[in-house]
Parts: C-alpha cells; sequence; structure tokens
C-alpha cells in the first residue's frame, strides 16, 4: 500500500469541500510534499500563486486554528527532509522545467505503488463494447494518443475529442451500441464542457475513468475513479509527461484484461509488413 507523504496530504484533504483556490493550494502541496512541512505561509502561497490570506483560510478550511496548526500538523503526519536545492538557482529555465517534470513522475511512480487502482481501471476499460474516450482542448493530444494504440488491442474504440452539441449525441450513441465505460483525460484549464460531459455520461449510466493532473481537478465529482498526474507549470504553457504516462500505464492495464490483446497486435504487424507500413 503505498504510504507516501503525497498520498498521506491526499488523504488529509479528501472529504472537504475546497474552493477552486484551495484546489490549487492543495494540487501544490501535493506536488510539493517534500517541501511542505517547512515552508511559511508566504512561501506556500507563493508557491500556489494565491494571496497569504488564502493560505490562512485554506487551513481553516481543514478544521486548523491556522497555518502554523496546520504546518505542525503536516511535520506530523507526513514528515520529510526538503528537497535538495542546491545549485538550482544556477538551472536556467528550461532546466528547471524539465527538473519539475521529472519530479512530477517521482509522485507517479509513488502512486503506483499500490497498482489497485490502475489495475481496477484497466479491467473497467476492457470490458467496455465500445470504449468512448473523451478529451479536450489541452487534454485531446492524450486522448488521442490512449486511443490510437488502444485501438490495437480494443474491438471498439470511439475518440471524443471535439466539443459542441454533437458530444452528447456521440455519447449517446456509445450508450447504446453497448459501452459502460467512458475513459476521460482532463487537463487544465479545465472546459466546463469536459465537466458537464462527464456529469451526463454518469447520468446515462456510464462509470467514468478520469485521469486528471489533480485529485481536486473540477472532473472530480464527476469521476467514479480518478487517477492524478500532475502536470509541468514551470513554462508558458503546461507540460504533460506524466498524464501521458499514466495513460500508457492504463493501456498495459487494459491490455492485462483482454486476453486476445497479443494476437491482436501479431495480426496488425503481419498486416504492416506485407502492406510496407513502416520504414525499417
Amino acid at each position: 500500500m503505498n504510504d507516501s507523504p503525497a498520498t498521506r496530504l491526499q488523504a488529509l484533504f479528501e472529504g472537504h469541500r475546497l474552493t477552486p483556490t484551495q484546489r490549487r493550494i492543495a494540487h501544490s502541496m501535493v506536488r510539493r510534499a517534500a517541501d511542505v512541512p517547512f515552508l511559511s505561509s508566504v512561501e506556500l502561497a507563493e508557491l500556489a500563486g494565491v494571496s497569504q490570506p488564502s493560505v490562512t483560510r485554506f487551513a481553516v478550511a481543514l478544521g486548523f486554528d491556522g497555518y502554523p496548526a496546520l504546518r505542525k500538523h503536516l511535520r506530523e503526519v507526513a514528515p520529510g527532509e526538503p528537497a535538495a536545492g542546491a545549485g538550482e538557482s544556477a538551472l536556467n529555465e528550461y532546466q528547471q522545467a524539465v527538473l519539475g517534470e521529472i519530479e512530477n513522475l517521482r509522485h507517479l511512480a509513488e502512486m503506483l505503488a499500490d497498482p489497485e487502482p490502475v489495475e481496477r481501471a484497466g479491467r473497467l476499460l476492457a470490458s467496455s463494447r465500445p470504449l468512448p474516450v473523451l478529451g479536450l482542448r489541452a487534454a485531446s493530444s492524450q486522448a488521442r494518443g490512449f486511443a490510437y494504440f488502444a485501438a490495437k488491442v480494443h474491438p471498439d474504440v470511439r475518440l471524443l475529442d471535439e466539443g459542441g452539441t454533437m458530444l452528447t449525441d456521440r455519447i449517446d450513441a456509445a450508450v447504446r451500441a453497448g459501452a459502460t465505460v467512458l475513459l476521460c483525460f482532463a487537463l487544465p484549464r479545465h472546459p466546463r464542457e469536459v465537466v458537464d460531459a462527464l456529469a451526463y455520461a454518469q447520468e446515462a449510466g456510464l462509470t467514468v475513468v478520469t485521469v486528471a493532473d489533480s485529485a481536486f481537478a473540477p472532473v472530480a465529482k464527476h469521476s467514479d475513479l480518478l487517477l492524478p498526474a500532475a502536470v509541468g507549470t514551470g513554462l508558458v504553457f503546461d507540460t504533460a509527461c506524466a498524464p501521458m504516462l499514466l495513460g500508457r500505464v492504463l493501456l498495459e492495464a487494459m491490455c492485462d484484461g483482454l486476453p486476445d490483446a497479443q494476437a491482436r497486435l501479431e495480426e496488425f504487424d503481419a498486416r504492416a509488413a506485407a502492406r510496407g507500413l513502416f520504414v525499417e
């Protein structure tokens, strides 16, 4: 069972109704779980990009008298050492962005120490015929990449990467065809249309499995199983190495639930070779 500082922090936040600003603080704390017990309220506010009073209100929302009480609690439940920062000031912004993504991947590795949620998600995805895969705007490339590979082993994958009035029609069509599960990739900034689509999918009887940037993302309330993977925020546009890798891990777990996955791959390779599809 995974019992990392990040996991213990997430457990602290569960069950609390947090505002968007408070979710942002929580997300930043999980990403920097080793450092947070040593940060002042001002430092945490700078890390999350919010005001210092917002940090104080966040601590009160969690049931503490103020931020000092929250930090004391964090040092008890999520002890650790601040991340080594020697020499980081000499790194340029591109190097720092790469190191930030490496840290996100470390958090993902910690989460996967308990493989049960991903394995359960894989079984759900494998069992759905068809399997709709949703991802709009920033998340469309993640959904498209998953659907591309999934179609090699799953008999019926339906990519939903365009919004508009047709989106609910396509969800309805998938349900009529026998779908039981919808996979969603949700990354910031989160389109309202995605939240509405997930609510609609649940009302239609679909189980929603979501890969999101945080357990506190707006899509969480309409997800039956949410798997978090943080995005990098060190550049002008977010980077999504961890969500992409988590998508590949889900593919692996789904293949484990498809007894004919290997046969389908071998059949595709044989056809590709006969057509000269790839340059070797």
